[in-house]
């Protein structure tokens, strides 16, 4: 008998999280990481239970990885989730060096029930952006400025850096 797990089942165990989620007053939404080696990681979505506008399954699901690894590289990893991730958890993947992403239902599923980020897929797509929130560099002078490039410079100089 195998006790190899499909993919198809990491993206069934991050739905029956979804499901259990709801009701445990948080979002229909659920993740599971898989490292190359095998380790699997839960995360569900509690945006509304810790009012943290960031905890979307796929992030809770990177912090548990990272925290209990001791690493912010996720290289080799491929996470499984519930729906499509928004474009905050897209970017959070892409900086934890996740390598694959496989979703279930997609951002039109969600909208239908009224979680509608098409406003923030269309922000990054729109030349218009500032419409919705604007985003603009105040110069405070010279740019060259070493007041403004300090933080850089210190990073740069810094032996016991790590590079992210």
């Amino acid at each position: 008998m195998s006790t190899t797990v499909t993919a198809e089942q990491f993206l069934a165990t991050s739905i029956e999280l979804a499901t259990a989620n709801v009701l445990n007053s948080g979002g229909p939404f659920g993740a599971v990481i898989v490292t190359a080696d095998g380790q699997s990681f839960e995360g569900v979505n509690r945006v509304t239970a810790t009012n943290d506008p960031t905890a979307h399954a796929e992030v809770t699901a990177i912090r548990n990885a990272c925290r209990e690894l001791g690493t912010f590289d996720l290289s080799g990893a491929t996470l499984y989730t519930s729906c499509e991730p928004c474009p905050m958890c897209l970017a959070s993947a892409l900086w934890a060096r996740i390598s694959r992403v496989v979703f279930a239902a997609d951002r039109h599923d969600a909208a239908s029930v009224g979680f509608d980020d098409a406003v923030f897929y269309e922000y990054f797509e729109n030349e218009n952006r500032d419409a919705l929130m604007p985003v603009s560099k105040l110069e405070l002078g010279d740019p060259q400025a070493p007041a403004i490039l300090e933080p850089f410079n210190t990073w740069n100089t810094l032996d016991s850096r790590i590079d992210y």
